[in-house]
């Protein structure tokens, strides 16, 4: 990424979805705008003066996006609690498995490397067993990146439609990897 045209690119496509992601992990709509610019002023930062490009774009904004709302959060004391497996949240796919699946760690541990294979091993399996249209919007929004409408309007398919879709899909993945997100986190 070279210039401001690509970076501005970048911030269209993330804006919305990293929005939505800070504003449930923080109390104030104010909180979540300050984050959000935070998010943005170290990505420009980090194109203008790093040598080395960011290789995954969305991996890199979620954890700094994380960072900041922990150091935000430990400033405050405002930060709300983390969400866990039994909670109600439809719209938060990842949880804390972000935290694991995202860090871009320089020389990640073993250990992490073991639980990043771990988790898309599980994923993946979990995913073929989905039908295909539900598979097909959950890897489009979820890992991809691109929003509902957006596939709407490039599959024909009624974004109500597509929503219930992906609605299927993340209780089944919800269901099917609970096991391996309570060992991870809690043992």
């Amino acid at each position: 990424m070279n210039n401001s045209k690509e970076a501005h690119a970048v911030i269209s496509k993330y804006q919305p979805q990293l929005t939505s992601f800070i504003r449930r992990r923080v109390r104030s709509n104010e909180d979540a705008e300050d984050i959000l610019q935070d998010v943005w002023y170290q990505f420009l930062k980090t194109l203008e003066t790093s040598l080395n490009p960011i290789e995954h774009v969305s991996a890199w904004l979620y954890k700094v996006a994380r960072n900041v709302i922990i150091n935000k959060g430990t400033k405050k004391r405002e930060e709300e609690m983390p969400v866990y497996a039994g909670e109600d949240t439809e719209g938060d796919t990842w949880g804390d498995f972000a935290e694991i699946l995202f860090a871009a760690e320089t020389s990640p541990s073993p250990e992490t490397e073991y639980l990043r294979s771990l988790f898309w091993e599980e994923l993946e399996t979990a995913l073929a067993e989905l039908p295909a249209e539900q598979r097909h919007i959950f890897e489009l929004t979820e890992l991809e990146g691109r929003a509902v409408k957006d596939v709407a309007e490039t599959t024909g398919v009624s974004v109500n439609t597509l929503l219930s879709r992906k609605h299927y899909a993340v209780k089944h993945l919800r269901k099917r990897l609970e096991r391996l997100y309570e060992e991870i986190l809690f043992d």
